[in-house]
C-alpha cells in the first residue's frame, strides 16, 4: 500500500520473525563472510574464552533484522541507510532468536523511517538491540 508514493506505516508498527541458530548456520556465515574466529568455529578454543563454548556470530542474528526490513516491514524495496546495533549477549549453538521491529519515527519531509530493533532468545533474554534507518519503498 502506498500514499503519496511512500508505504502506509505508522508509529507502533511492528513486525517480527524467529530461526534456530545451529552449527551449520555458523559454518555457512563463516564461509561467506570469511570470519573463522576460533570462537565460532573452534570448541576447544572457544571453550578457553569468556563464553565457555562456541557462538554466533552477532551479525549472523543481526541479519534477521534485514530479513525483516526487506520482506515484511517495510517489506519489499526497502534500503537500509544505516543500523546501530549493541550486542547484549551471546547467541549459543541451539538458540531460537526472534527479531523483531518496531516503527519509531517517520520523517515528514523524506521517504524515511526509524525503527528500533531487538531480537531475543527463547528465555526472553535480549541478545542485541538498536535502531535503524530506512528509505521506504517508492510506489
Amino acid at each position: 500500500m502506498t500514499q503519496a508514493g511512500r508505504t502506509k506505516l505508522a508509529v507502533g508498527d511492528a513486525a517480527e520473525c524467529s530461526k534456530t541458530i545451529g552449527e551449520h548456520d555458523v559454518y555457512a556465515y563463516a564461509g561467506l563472510t570469511g570470519d573463522f574466529n576460533p570462537v565460532h568455529v573452534d570448541e576447544v578454543a572457544a571453550g578457553r574464552s569468556r563464553f565457555g563454548t562456541r557462538v554466533a556470530h552477532g551479525m549472523l542474528a543481526a541479519g534477521l533484522f534485514s530479513a525483516i526490513l526487506g520482506t515484511k516491514l517495510p517489506g519489499p524495496g526497502t534500503i537500509y541507510l544505516g543500523q546501530e546495533l549493541r550486542f547484549v549477549a551471546p547467541v549459543r549453538f541451539g538458540d531460537t532468536v526472534t527479531a523483531r521491529v518496531e516503527v519509531l519515527e517517520l520523517r515528514a519531509d523524506k521517504p524515511i523511517a526509524v525503527l528500533r530493533t531487538r531480537a531475543v532468545n527463547q528465555r526472553g533474554e535480549t541478545v542485541i538491540e538498536g535502531k535503524a534507518t530506512v528509505l521506504l519503498p517508492e510506489g
